[in-house]
């Protein structure tokens, strides 16, 4: 299971650099991000390296940050991989809430990064099928 890095930010010129500046002074890497805005504030969906050193130095220059686990799966990079993910998901009953896309900079294999309800009980429905969970 991963730790996800949600960052609720103020919508304005230089937030996202203002964050990705105390992750690099802080040597964290991002392994991966997705972005969602409104016309005021944005919520920042981060898989980093040090989960809670990023929060820690993030929530110290006034950011509201939480932790959350989210369900990291290695997939081939091919025409309907994602589609039989999603439907072991659906055959089994379970609800994504949001995904996005990572790397395995080992393998180079794609990541797919998502948040689903009751997590632990979703990676061992997952690895029972046969997914590479990482």
């Amino acid at each position: 299971m991963l730790k996800q890095l949600s960052i609720y930010a103020e919508n304005k010129k230089g937030n996202l650099k203002r964050i990705t500046s105390i992750l690099e002074q802080e040597g964290i890497n991002i392994l991966g991000s997705v972005t969602n805005d409104s016309a005021e504030y944005g919520i920042i969906r981060m898989v980093v390296s040090d989960p809670d050193q990023a929060k820690t130095a993030l929530e110290q220059d006034g950011f509201l940050c939480r932790l959350t686990d989210v369900i990291g799966v290695e997939m081939a990079d091919e025409v309907g991989s994602l589609n039989n993910l999603l439907t072991a998901l659906f055959e089994s009953n379970i609800n994504v809430n949001y995904i996005y896309l990572s790397f395995n900079r080992e393998s180079g294999m794609p990541i797919l990064i998502f948040h689903s309800e009751e997590a632990a009980i979703v990676e061992n429905c997952l690895a029972s099928k046969g997914f590479q969970l990482v």
